[in-house]
């Protein structure tokens, strides 16, 4: 199979084919086999022949080919580099993927551009890759993503294939809920963990080609045209940086279950950079645990922030990927932090202030994703009072919006114009749109946080991966759940 792949590669009529002839459900099938052999070969602690596996995919063409088309469909793959090249067509696609070459390969500096963080007025440095840096990341992220997944920690959810936040908050429930569980977390947090990780450790570390790696490590940023060389850290806006990081901390859970007893109920839960740990005392945290977090770190040239590192207890509660985690009255409750939603409200107001001259359909088409993907995000936990509260001041908004348009008129009129009524539901904020193709014309309504329905996320299994066969079961009938959920869901709008 491969053979014929490499053919196909140095066909001259390569440049010619069209984008959207290819057989990409051909081309993923090449592709996972690979990425399945490599997975084995790291359990089995063949590491020659990962590195010999992981040589044929990153010069497979199909590998080529699906690097190019997820560079290329990303949300950044319109943001051009230090060179300014940016692939459009189908040319330049097939182009790219034939240039995706180990030989002659020359890294070009990073374009720095900074982003504002969130609920703060400070900034977050990126570093943007020229395209072709880009395409030979995700490339050699398809030989490396498996070695990652084999020796990531279980309980480790970022950016990692088929695991979301949802499952790191199912783990804290299951480790918080019961009378008997623990009652103190530490909420770890690591000081510019990206811009720290320490260049010789992932050299030694890491199961990929080394030379490709150190070029991308060293290539240096541009800052307001002047350049910066890079001594330590992997670049926050890099594809390749993500997978970095979860194997820079791989390990960390075991680290911290060998520091403790069964007794001390500590148990870890790791997204990206943050993570909690939970004990039966402060004492298990402050004198166990925490020496061992800065012993595992320090080797990897990282350490913890001590400010936004702290000790609390569950009946204080504390804030994690967005939720808050507390106790009431001895019950586990998790809810959207009260940050995360002052943050979205604002945000909100900010498109309703700033789209004050546009048209009712537009300013709902820019509402309605924003306000769908915040309530899908917390429809596994406590949510369902605080989308009402946050439907409520999504609509004074909106009276503002509209008064400000309409000054001289009535409330009756302005209720007339903008709003509906559909069953029991009244207030809604609507504009009809124009009949198309002879079909009579429709509604378009604004999106209400309390149409989503709370149901309770399964946790993934902690050893599960897609790239062990074993779970090819477990992920089909998961899926299966996601597709009669999500059917279910839009039937239920439909009605």
């Amino acid at each position: 199979m491969m053979a014929k792949d490499k053919t196909i590669a140095g066909a001259a009529s390569a440049l010619n084919l069209a984008w959207k002839t290819i057989n990409w459900d051909q081309a993923e099938k090449i592709v996972r086999r690979l990425q399945r052999r490599i997975a084995k070969a790291t359990r089995e602690r063949h590491y020659g022949k990962v590195k010999a596996l992981q040589w044929l995919l990153t010069h497979a063409y199909s590998a080529k080919l699906m690097a190019v088309r997820r560079v290329s469909q990303n949300s950044g793959g319109k943001t051009p580099g230090t060179d300014g090249v940016v692939w459009k067509t189908a040319q330049d696609k097939m182009k790219a993927a034939l240039s995706l070459k180990r030989h002659g390969y020359q890294t070009k500096p990073l374009k720095r551009i900074y982003i504002p963080k969130k609920n703060t007025s400070a900034l977050r440095p990126l570093s943007i890759p020229s395209m072709k840096c880009r395409g030979m990341q995700a490339l050699h992220l398809l030989a490396f993503e498996p070695v990652m997944e084999m020796i990531a920690d279980k309980n480790a959810y970022g950016f990692r294939p088929k695991r979301s936040t949802a499952d790191a908050i199912e783990k804290c429930f299951k480790a918080l809920c019961r009378k008997g569980s623990a009652q103190f977390i530490l909420e770890g947090d690591i000081r510019a963990c990206f811009d720290k990780i320490c260049h010789s450790w992932l050299l030694i570390n890491i199961v990929m080609d080394k030379n490709i790696l150190e070029k991308w490590l060293t290539a240096g940023y541009i800052d307001k045209n002047v350049f910066y060389p890079t001594k330590i850290g992997t670049p926050q806006g890099s594809l390749i940086s993500p997978a970095l990081l979860n194997a820079t901390l791989s390990g960390l859970e075991a680290a911290v279950i060998a520091a403790s007893k069964p007794k001390d109920k500590v148990h870890i839960g790791v997204y990206a950079d943050d993570f909690i740990i939970t004990g039966v005392s402060k004492e298990v945290l402050e004198m166990k645990i925490k020496p061992v977090v800065r012993a595992f770190l320090l080797e990897r040239g990282l350490e913890l922030s001590e400010e936004k590192t702290k000790i609390s207890h569950i009946n204080d509660g504390f804030n994690f990927l967005g939720f808050n985690v507390r106790k009431y009255g001895g019950k586990l409750l998790i809810k959207p932090s009260e940050a995360n939603k002052k943050s979205f409200l604002t945000n909100i107001r900010q498109i309703i202030r700033k789209n004050s001259s546009d048209t009712t359909e537009r300013l709902i088409t820019i509402l309605n994703p924003k306000i769908r993907g915040w309530a899908n995000y917390f429809r596994h936990v406590v949510a369902k009072e605080i989308f009402s509260e946050v439907d409520a001041e999504i609509f004074k908004s909106l009276w503002k919006w509209c008064k400000r348009r309409h000054p001289g008129k009535s409330i009756t009129w302005i209720q007339k114009k903008y709003f509906r009524s559909e069953g029991l539901q009244n207030w809604i904020f609507n504009t009809k749109l124009p009949p198309e193709d002879g079909k009579p014309s429709e509604y378009l309504d604004l999106f209400k946080a309390r149409s989503v329905k709370i149901e309770r996320h399964i946790k993934i299994r902690a050893a599960a991966t897609p790239y062990d066969p074993t779970f090819d079961e477990y992920f089909k009938q998961r899926a299966n759940r996601r597709n009669v959920r999500e059917t279910g869901s839009v039937q239920q709008l439909a009605l």
